[in-house]
C-alpha cells in the first residue's frame, strides 16, 4: 500500500516539472517574438498589419509547446489519481 503513495507523488511531481519546464521555453519565445514585432513596427509602421499577422501566427505556433506540456501534465495527474 505504501508504494501507491510513491507512485502518486512521482506522477504529481512529474506533472509539476513538465508544466514548469514546458512553459519556460514558450514564455521566452513569445517574449522574443513580441519584442521583434514591436521593433519592426517601429522601423516600418507602414507594414504594421503584415507584421502583426505574422506575429500572431508565430505566437500560436510557439504556444503549442506549452499546450503539449499541459496535456502531458494532465495525463500524469490522471495516472496518479488512477493509481490509488
Amino acid at each position: 500500500m505504501e508504494g501507491v503513495f510513491y507512485v502518486k507523488a512521482a506522477a504529481f511531481l512529474g506533472a509539476a516539472i513538465a508544466m514548469g519546464v514546458g512553459s519556460l521555453g514558450p514564455a521566452l519565445g513569445q517574449g522574443m517574438i513580441g519584442m521583434k514585432a514591436c521593433e519592426s513596427i517601429g522601423k516600418y509602421p507602414e507594414n504594421a498589419g503584415q507584421i502583426r499577422t505574422a506575429m500572431m501566427i508565430a505566437m500560436g505556433l510557439v504556444e503549442t509547446a506549452a499546450i503539449y506540456a499541459l496535456l502531458i501534465a494532465g495525463a500524469l495527474v490522471f495516472v496518479g489519481n488512477a493509481a490509488g
